[in-house]
């Protein structure tokens, strides 16, 4: 396997969606810049603003592990610690 698909889904607590938006944001341009990064989108749901989802393409599985052994993953997971209430991650492969 060479490209991988991430998909991370991010429910923040009800009393800290405006706090957990502003720390995914700041996450953006520092990941586009990574090596490996293909594409890094965040999302948040119409109907449910608690909910967030990062779409990620990465050139290999080994460059995404670097990404998430980052410091601005480590300070992203120290500012928004006890702020989220599910978090999912799933690694995929394009098919079709």
């Amino acid at each position: 396997m060479s490209h991988l698909t991430i998909v991370a889904n991010i429910t923040a607590k009800a009393e800290h969606v405006e706090q957990v938006k502003a720390e995914l944001i700041k996450l953006i341009a520092i990941t586009r810049a990574e090596p490996g990064c293909v594409n890094y989108d965040l999302h948040q749901d119409n109907d449910d603003p608690r909910h967030f989802v990062f779409y990620e393409n990465w050139a290999s599985r080994p460059l995404w592990q670097t990404h998430m052994a980052n410091q601005h993953l480590a300070d992203y997971m120290q500012a928004t610690e006890g702020m989220v209430d599910v978090f999912t991650l799933n690694e995929m492969t394009n098919i079709g």
